[in-house]
């Protein structure tokens, strides 16, 4: 057995080797240690090898889906290994091969590699997230991107520059990167696999063997990056499936033009799928997300991930929102309709992979069932958009398949086909019959139970049934000896501790009806569960078609919901320079303050081709980043199609989004903080053109003042005069605002704030004019910086202020300043501070009613 496990561990891969024997999957050596940490289960030894113990774990195969999620989590890959015959059979080859029947080994192979983006089980896959495989090849200094769902069949073939690959690869959102073993781009996780996989012909060829065409002009056409990358998925793909391949829809081309450019830097600062703390909760799409099925979210995400370039395409989004927006009561139906839907796409995956299972079957039947309904209530709707004219045909066309489906299966299939029940009773008259055959022999065994007991006189007296023995007669000890008598008619099996087991004649017989009967009525319903698969297999891409039609229904009516919770207005689509939003807000701040109960502060944003770039300044927690965000983002959200958070917005198409916002270091390339914000920089300097949107915050604040001052003002200039794209520039240095004399299209705005009493009341309202001051020190105050530090700060800023003015120079005269340690003991409080810091300090849960009378009076004295 350790030899056959070591030869299958060889051809694992540096996978994981999960090992079938018998009702367990067992793991043996490192790979035990590796997954006993990572699953918390018990290691243990078994055996020698080497002269060492062979460390094992295992886990129960019915609940092996649990444990390969965690693990497929923990990054790892997982190859099953099965037993590809019976003990019988085993023993039978034994046989013939000479040899003795009870060393027979039953033999194994892997049938199957389980990767991060091969999931296709129920239990592995997030309900509303899509698990995306990405295969990448370079054909002359191009990059091909093949990137397919395998639970659903959706392929997509795409290229790109080298330079803008990272990028690609963040709007995808992979869970798993395919190339080829001398792969010399990024990024750096990823998967290698054999190099000749990665040709266009090879490519090409795959493509049509898999789809049965003579040619690929049907589906679209493919530069010879997109086919050389389409043949790594293949192969890969055929790889893991160890020769079975999973649903594949036929490819379709994407141009990257069609849609607005974001690197991933942009991606991340505007937590469009995942929130900064890691996780969807947070993020753009958990706000927007108000889908009722698992496929209207993956849709979603796709959306806001790839917002159009195309006017018409997202006016007919927005209509088909504007019509759900419009019907509140027929909205709320249809959302309650679209709850019942299984996620009949991914069941579909399931059963043309060869995974599927009766209720995958029963997922599928109910799935086209609910669409015809759908269809039949949407298509007397009037005034109905383009665009729902367009995905109601989809819903149909599949009336004999559910009817086949409705009358082969019962209401709610089981998940396991093995042990039949999932055929409905008067769909074949022959599998009824051995039904009954079966069923009047276990009542005949139930009667001849009852029969024994009266003949024998033992009331204990029982007829059970297990795997190894069939049906036996059991007594309790006491009671054997009757039994066991020569012509008592009951035949001696097994002794057990409590109890003795018989068998007899007629009891045999019976046995070998309900045996025989339920055997061929499993391969009866076996039979008719291969025959529904082909029919569904058969008419796959239609029954995707309808998924992928209800999904867009699904975020259209889920939009509509968001747009009429949140008071969201329609934006208005144009091909010009103008960007102007009235009103705007930030949908995830706002979202996260509604639930305390406080207010936002809308504000508005008008960029247009006179004045295109706004300087903005102000305190820091003034609100200027929400502010860049927050129009970045409406954006974003207007060129998916969806509704946004104002109360007016006309949106000039862009091109391409650039988001500078927020400062973090990358320890693992060896870049600080500020080598990564000039590497963003450069990004957008060099990639932005005058239709994209750029939003910048405190460029430079990295360095010295002196050289981060340099760096803003060379950026403004940039953007202003070379560029020419709108631009939203946050900063706090004021020197800034001397570029408002020479940008004729820049202006100056600030966020509001106030000193009142001491205390800076942030307003967070956006206001026209420079900044007159930062409040700098009353921030820091706020965030509870000692207020020795604070008056000394003052002191300082005092000093530098006057020489500044004086001659000129930031650091002029700091050194008449005696030392900040010196400078604290000079520092005095005033009464009303030694007040507060009282208090503060004062614990007034414990206080008893004198306590607190002596501090009132020691309080008075400190005013006195």
């Amino acid at each position: 057995m350790m030899e056959q496990y070591l030869a299958l561990k060889r051809e694992a891969e540096g996978s994981l080797l999960f090992y079938r024997m018998g009702d367990f999957f067992e793991l043996f050596f490192d790979d035990a240690k590796v997954a006993s940490d990572i699953l918390d289960i018990a290691l243990t030894a078994r055996g020698e090898h080497g002269g060492e113990p062979v460390a094992m774990c295992g886990v129960p195969v019915h609940a092996a889906e649990g444990y390969l999620a965690r693990l497929i989590k923990a990054g790892q890959r997982v190859a099953i290994a099965e037993q590809t015959e019976t003990p019988d059979e085993a023993k039978a080859r034994a046989k013939r091969e000479g040899r003795p029947a009870s060393k027979a080994l039953v033999a194994r192979d892997i049938v199957r590699f389980v990767t991060a983006g091969t999931l296709t089980e129920e239990a592995l896959l997030e309900p509303r997230r899509a698990n995306l495989l990405v295969a990448l090849a370079e054909v002359r200094g191009t990059i091909g991107l093949a990137a397919c769902d395998i639970s659903t069949g959706a392929m997509v073939l795409e290229e790109c520059a080298p330079e803008l690959l990272l990028a690609s690869l963040a709007r995808l959102g992979a869970s798993e990167v395919v190339v080829p073993e001398d792969w010399q781009y990024g990024p750096d996780d990823v998967v290698g696999h054999n190099r000749s996989a990665f040709s266009s012909n090879e490519g090409e060829q795959r493509l049509k063997s898999l789809h049965g065409v003579s040619t690929l002009d049907g589906f679209g056409e493919f530069s010879k990056a997109m086919l050389a990358a389409a043949g790594g998925l293949v192969a890969y793909l055929d790889h893991v499936g160890r020769g079975e391949l999973p649903f594949l829809l036929p490819p379709t081309a994407r141009e990257q033009s069609l849609t607005m450019a974001m690197d991933e830097a942009t991606r991340t600062s505007l937590e469009i799928l995942e929130a900064a703390s890691g996780g969807r909760a947070g993020s753009l799409v958990a706000t927007l997300d108000r889908c009722s099925t698992g496929a209207g979210s993956r849709l979603l995400s796709e959306d806001i991930s790839a917002p159009l370039l195309n006017q018409s395409a997202i006016e007919n989004r927005l209509a088909l929102v504007q019509f759900w927006l419009e019907r509140p009561i027929e909205r709320a139906n249809l959302r309650d309709c679209l709850k019942a839907l299984p996620d009949f796409g991914r069941a579909l995956g399931r059963i043309v992979a060869g995974r599927g299972s009766p209720r995958d079957l029963g997922q599928v039947r109910d799935g086209l069932g609910e669409a015809w309904r759908i269809y039949e209530w949407l298509s007397g709707e009037p005034d109905r958009p383009a665009l729902l004219d367009l995905l109601l045909p989809k819903l149909t066309g599949h009336g004999a398949l559910i009817d086949r489906l409705s009358r082969a299966l019962v209401a709610s299939p089981p998940t396991e086909r093995s042990n039949g029940g999932f055929i409905a009773e008067g769909y074949d008259a022959s599998l009824d019959e051995l039904r009954e055959m079966s069923g009047s022999a276990r009542r005949a065994i139930a009667a001849m139970e009852a029969r024994y007991r009266q003949e024998t006189g033992i009331s204990s007296l029982k007829i059970k049934h297990n795997g190894v023995l069939g049906y036996f007669i059991e007594v309790p000890n006491r009671h054997a000896d009757a039994l066991m008598a020569p012509d008592s008619g009951f035949t001696h099996r097994q002794t057990m501790k409590g109890a003795v087991r018989f068998n007899s004649l007629t009891l045999h017989e019976e046995a070998s009806r309900v045996s025989e009967a339920g055997g061929r009525a499993l391969a009866a319903e076996e039979a008719h569960f291969e025959e529904l698969t082909a029919l569904v297999s058969a008419a796959r891409e239609a029954i995707a078609a309808t998924a992928a039609a209800l999904a867009r229904i699904d975020v259209a009516s889920g939009n509509a919901e968001r747009a009429s919770e949140g008071d969201w207005c329609k934006p208005t689509i144009s091909d010009g320079g103008k960007l102007s939003i009235s009103g705007g807000r930030h949908p995830v701040v706002e979202a996260a303050l509604s639930k305390s109960g406080e207010r936002f502060v809308a504000n508005d944003c008008k960029l247009h081709d006179n004045d295109r770039l706004w300087l903005i300044g102000g305190p820091n927690m003034g609100g200027k980043s929400t502010f860049l965000r927050q129009n970045a983002l409406i954006a974003l959200m207007a060129q998916a199609g969806s509704y946004v958070p104002a109360s007016e917005a006309h949106i000039g198409l862009v091109d391409r989004l650039f988001s500078r916002v927020g400062a973090s270091d990358n320890l693992a390339k060896g870049r600080s903080t500020f080598m990564v914000e000039m590497v963003e920089t450069a990004a957008i300097l060099s990639q932005a053109t005058p239709k994209s949107f750029v939003i910048l915050d405190e460029v430079g604040r990295g360095t010295s003042t002196y050289d981060g001052l340099a760096l803003a003002w060379a950026v403004v200039e940039a953007v202003h005069s070379k560029i020419e794209c709108r631009c939203l520039f946050a900063t706090h240095y004021h020197e800034l605002s001397r570029l408002a004399e020479s940008c004729e299209r820049l202006s100056l705005h600030h966020v509001r704030a106030r000193e009142w009493k001491g205390d800076l009341v942030l307003l967070h309202e956006l206001a026209e004019g420079p900044a007159d001051r930062s409040y700098g020190l009353a921030v820091a105050k706020l965030a509870g910086v000692p207020g020795t530090v604070i008056k000394r700060a003052g002191q300082v800023l005092e000093k530098l202020e006057a020489a500044r003015n004086e001659t000129g120079g930031l650091a002029a005269g700091l050194g008449e300043l005696p030392l900040f340690a010196a400078a604290e003991v000079v520092v005095t409080e005033t009464s009303e501070e030694v007040l507060a810091r009282k208090l503060r300090s004062a614990d007034l849960d414990a206080l008893s009613p004198r306590d607190a009378l002596d501090l009132l009076y020691e309080l008075k004295s400190s005013l006195d």
